[in-house]
């Protein structure tokens, strides 16, 4: 029998302490998403549970944040693993370009998720039927740094109006704020870029005595493209999506990607796409804009931004033609 000495003794209770402690943190995954009142927050709340139970002594959680471009920006410094994001605050953030200006990020996709469309809300009271009829009202632009505050100050220079001059006031709210706002009185159109529909929105649209409307803007497409690149595309919202919504909404979109950085481990990369892929039933339940992510989707003109060779990898494993 070997014997143990009275110092190795004494030093076990601290060695298997340390030992613990390490299993019990084990690895942290941070999941940035978005605001509460949007799509990013309730997929991401999922897709952290889904990687919690299938990869060993992980623990994944989804934070609340402002938006793409913070998103990009925590991925960036390294506090957050995994990225919910617009393709076009993506492509700045590659580039070094507007909020990311001097400070590359090196973003890769792992996942094509579902189109966000821009949506211009006010309520039939404002007398706002066009982007034109903005002029003179207050606005909110979203959340600072958010892709909803990106893509709705390129819109605004496409359709000929001046952010600084051209509005009574400007608020930089988030959607649920933006509701509220507009049922106070305090501003009269709000834009949001989500998937949809979106709780906030119908929110609005279900507020007794209230009619939304949805601005139509598709007709901006080219002079927004042609200063900002081909990240944007017109479509069109159904009529109905949200409570008295009479009407469809001619609109522009973008698309959404789930992100990792360069120099992500290949083994969790993999293990966060096996992980969603078995789960992307589930996921259609939590939002029914997971029903959009589909093999058809992984499309590197979608991405925007380089793949992450796990990811190019997996996908083409399943058969997906990434063009």
């Amino acid at each position: 029998m070997h014997r143990i000495s009275r110092r190795t003794a004494l030093a076990l209770p601290a060695i298997i302490g340390a030992s613990t402690g390490a299993l019990a943190q084990g690895r942290q995954l941070v999941i940035a998403t978005g605001t509460t009142g949007g799509v990013y927050y309730p997929l991401g709340g999922a897709l952290g549970n889904y990687l919690s139970r299938a990869l060993p002594n992980t623990s994944a959680t989804a934070e609340v944040t402002a938006g793409s471009t913070a998103n990009f920006q925590l991925l960036g410094a390294n506090r957050a693993q995994i990225v919910f994001g617009q393709v076009d605050a993506a492509v700045d953030s590659v580039r070094g370009a507007g909020q990311f200006r001097g400070r590359q990020v090196p973003t890769r996709a792992i996942a094509v998720l579902y189109t966000n469309r821009m949506q211009v809300v006010t309520t039939a009271d404002r007398n706002i039927r066009s982007m034109a009829d903005l002029k003179g009202k207050r606005i909110s632009t979203g959340a600072p740094q958010s892709a909803t505050e990106l893509f709705a100050t390129r819109l605004i220079t496409a359709a000929g109006l001046n952010l600084n001059s051209d509005f009574r006031g400007r608020e930089r709210l988030s959607p649920a704020e933006s509701t509220n706002a507009i049922r106070d009185n305090k501003i009269d159109a709000y834009f949001f870029v989500s998937g949809v529909p979106t709780s906030a929105i119908t929110d609005l649209a279900a507020t007794p005595g209230t009619q939304i409307v949805l601005v139509d803007h598709a007709e901006f497409l080219e002079p927004i493209v042609r200063e900002s690149g081909p990240v944007y595309f017109a479509e069109e919202i159904p009529a109905n999506t949200y409570p008295g919504q009479t009407q469809p909404n001619k609109q522009l979109s973008v698309a959404n990607i789930l992100a990792m950085r360069e120099d992500a481990s290949p083994d969790l990369v993999r293990s966060v796409l096996t992980t969603v892929w078995e789960n992307r039933e589930d996921w259609a339940r939590v939002h029914a804009e997971a029903r959009n992510f589909t093999l058809q989707q992984q499309k590197t003109a979608a991405a925007g931004v380089p793949w992450h060779p796990a990811a190019e990898a997996f996908w083409r494993g399943l058969g997906a033609n990434l063009g």
